[in-house]
């Protein structure tokens, strides 16, 4: 599985619109609104990396109300849980 972040700037007045567009498409399993220097962000997780390309510039791309946006992939996720797993290897002494 693949994970992308994907910026997002978007029209100031259809925000909310475009937020719940992109949030439908099939691969995007998260959009954040948000403030800072973009107004969306988008996690997507697809097979490949050619799904990408089908689905970030020919989908995400073509909401209205989206002007531009980057896309950053995923190399490894880390979590609280994962690091407290690995703490607890070998932990009970055997």
């Amino acid at each position: 599985m693949i994970t992308a972040i994907v910026m997002i700037h978007a029209e100031a007045d259809r925000i909310p619109e475009t937020a719940q567009a992109i949030a439908d498409i099939d691969g995007v399993s998260e959009v954040y609104s948000c403030a800072g220097d973009v107004d969306l962000v988008a996690i997507v997780r697809v097979a490949a990396h050619e799904d990408l390309a089908d689905l970030i510039p020919a989908k995400i791309g073509k909401v209205t109300g989206v002007v531009d946006t980057d896309t950053h992939i995923a190399f490894r996720s880390y979590s609280r849980a994962d690091t407290e797993t690995a703490f607890d290897i070998g932990a009970d002494g055997d």
